[in-house]
């Protein structure tokens, strides 16, 4: 650091003393320079004419800055790239980025209405839809704006990225709605694109039971083992209920020997279950 300061200090003396020895010997030069033009004559002596040349450098200069400044306004008016629109865009993004970063602030606050206010802001400023429409549709859900959180959500469902949070929050919306075979082809949709989601794992569950598809119940159930969010002796025991469920469900439709089979997997599933008194006898022999 402090060589780099000697350097600094030195060029600096060298500069200064290489200006004053060339303003003395342009000074004690004879001759100079004479213009002449349409009958007028100018003499300039050397000091005179090097003070004269460099005016000339700094005009021609500033006059090609000049040309460049406006060739890049007319590209910017015409929406070609230059500084100006960069520097424009950089602003503008600046201030898109601030109004979503209060929007989320807000959004963490309870404040729907301020993050709403943010969210559309920032959405007229940045074009990242992934970014702004989150925000949008979760300030529109904490605002109570059923219309836009669900027109929201659907315009998530365009890209990939977002797909699975506007699935999930039309899910919730159904929910909510009472809306239970719309909810239940959602949670389906969202276990397909997510299908180790905890609560997806378990709206599905709900909806499917409620639904009576024993079935599905017990694909989803099978579903939280393999992805470790159901430990195997809950597994085996809810399975086994289940299980015995869709035995009885076939038995009621006559088919006693697939009622028959489920109803031995349900038991050796949980034993406590007490299948063979559910079915009885005369059942069981007609399953045989």
């Amino acid at each position: 650091m402090m060589l780099w300061s000697l350097i600094k200090i030195l060029s600096f003396v060298f500069l200064v003393t290489a200006v004053t020895l060339g303003t003395e010997m342009l000074m004690e030069a004879q001759g100079g320079v004479t213009v002449q033009y349409a009958g007028l004559e100018l003499s300039f002596g050397p000091l005179q004419a090097a003070i004269l040349i460099l005016f000339l450098i700094v005009a021609v200069w500033f006059f090609l800055k000049l040309i460049g400044l406006l060739i890049a306004l007319l590209r910017f008016i015409n929406g070609d790239e230059t500084a100006l629109s960069r520097y424009f865009d950089h602003n503008r993004e600046r201030r898109g980025f601030e109004a979503l970063s209060d929007g989320l602030v807000a959004l963490a606050s309870g404040d729907g209405r301020e993050a709403m206010t943010k969210a559309k802001k920032a959405d007229r400023l940045l074009n990242r839809p992934d970014l702004t429409n989150l925000v949008v549709a979760q300030a529109a859900v904490a605002n109570g704006d059923a219309a836009t959180a669900k027109a929201t959500f659907k315009k998530l469902l365009q890209d990939p990225k977002t797909r699975f949070v506007g699935v999930h929050g039309l899910l919730q919306q159904s929910l909510q709605a009472g809306e239970t075979d719309t909810a239940l082809k959602l949670a389906e949709h969202a276990f397909a694109l997510k299908p180790k989601h905890l609560e997806t794992q378990d709206a599905l569950l709900k909806l499917q039971a409620s639904q009576e598809d024993w079935q599905g119940v017990r694909t989803t159930l099978n579903a939280k083992l393999k992805h470790g969010a159901l430990p195997r002796d809950v597994y085996k025991r809810r399975d086994g209920v289940f299980a015995l469920s869709q035995a009885q469900e076939l038995r009621g439709e006559g088919k006693l020997e697939a009622a028959h089979k489920l109803a031995v997997e349900a038991n050796r599933l949980s034993p406590t279950l007490g299948t063979s008194g559910s079915f009885g006898g005369a059942g069981l022999s007609r399953a045989r």
